[in-house]
C-alpha cells in the first residue's frame, strides 16, 4: 500500500493508547477513519479530535467479545464510507495471578477478547480485502508473546503468542493476493492496558517488563510506526530493535535462556 490517501481504516481499541495514537497517525496521512471502541464516549473524543484537526472519522461502539461485533462493525464501515482497506485489531487485556491460581473462566475471558476477537475481525473482514484485492491488517501482539519474562500473566501471553502465528499464516496467504500483514508487538508503551487488570488471583505478584534494556515509548511514537509499516509494507513491527538480540539469544541454547530467567525472577522475588 503506497499510500493510506483516500484508505478507510477500522481500528479497534482505538480510543486509547496505540489505537488512539495509530488513528491520528493515519488521519494525518489522509485516511479516513473508523474508531471503534468499548468506550463509546472515548471513540466519539477521539473522532471529533481527529475532525478538529482536518481529518475525517467516525466513532463507533464496539465490544470485540461479542459474537456479532465485527459483523456489525462492517456493517457500520460501508454504511459509513463504502469500503474497507485497513483493519488494526488492537484491543488486549490483561490479567495477574500464579499460573495455580488463575481460574478457566479468567483464561476463557482473555483468550475471547485478545485472541478470538482476531478471528473473528477476520471472518468479517477477510472476505472483503479477497474480493477487491487489496487491503492491509494490522495484529496487536506483545513481547510477551515473542519470548517469556514472567510466569503471572500466562493467558495475555499465550493470547498474543497466538496472534503471532495467525498473523504470520495469514501474511503467507495474504501477500500473494495483494493484501499486507503488520505483526505489530509492542515493548513497554505508556498506555492504560493495566486498567483491565482485575483485581488478581491468589498471592500478590511483582510486576516484571522484557528487560531493562527497554525503556517507555509514547503511544505517539507507535502510532507513526504503525502508519509507516502499512505504507511500507512491513511484517514484523516490533517497537523497539533490541527484541531481535534476546530472540537470538533464545534460539542459541533455549535452556540457557530459560535458567538465566528463571535466576533473575527468583532473585527479585
Amino acid at each position: 500500500m503506497d499510500t493510506v490517501q483516500g484508505k478507510t481504516a477500522v481500528i479497534t481499541g482505538g480510543a486509547s493508547g496505540i489505537g488512539r495514537a495509530t488513528a491520528h497517525s493515519l488521519a494525518r496521512r489522509g485516511a479516513q477513519v473508523i474508531v471503534a471502541d468499548i468506550d463509546a464516549t472515548g471513540a466519539a473524543a477521539v473522532a471529533s479530535d481527529i475532525i478538529g484537526s482536518g481529518g475525517s472519522a467516525t466513532g463507533v461502539r464496539c465490544d470485540v467479545g461479542g459474537e456479532s461485533a465485527f459483523e456489525e462493525l462492517k456493517a457500520f464501515a460501508l454504511d459509513a464510507y463504502g469500503r474497507v482497506d485497513i483493519v488494526m485489531n488492537n484491543v488486549g487485556v490483561l490479567t495477574r495471578g500464579l499460573p495455580d491460581h488463575i481460574p478457566v473462566h479468567e483464561w476463557q475471558r482473555v483468550i475471547n477478547i485478545n485472541l478470538l476477537s482476531v478471528v473473528r475481525s477476520n471472518d468479517a473482514f477477510l472476505p472483503l480485502l479477497v474480493e477487491q484485492g487489496s487491503g492491509h491488517i494490522v495484529n496487536t501482539a506483545s513481547f510477551a508473546g515473542l519470548y517469556t519474562y514472567a510466569y503471572d500473566r500466562l493467558p495475555y501471553a499465550a493470547s498474543k503468542a497466538a496472534i503471532v502465528q495467525i498473523s504470520e499464516g495469514l501474511a503467507l496467504y495474504l501477500r500473494p493476493k495483494g493484501i499486507g500483514v503488520t505483526l505489530l508487538c509492542p515493548g513497554p508503551v505508556r498506555t492504560n492496558i493495566a486498567a483491565s487488570l482485575p483485581s488478581g488471583f491468589g498471592p500478590a505478584t511483582g510486576t516484571r517488563g522484557p528487560g531493562t534494556q527497554f525503556g517507555f515509548l509514547e503511544p505517539e511514537v507507535v502510532g507513526e510506526q504503525v502508519a509507516d509499516a502499512i505504507v511500507d509494507g512491513t511484517f514484523w513491527l516490533p517497537t523497539d530493535a533490541q527484541v531481535r538480540d534476546v530472540l537470538v539469544q533464545r534460539a542459541s541454547d533455549w535452556d540457557a535462556f530459560i535458567d538465566e530467567k528463571a535466576r533473575e525472577i527468583a532473585s527479585s522475588d
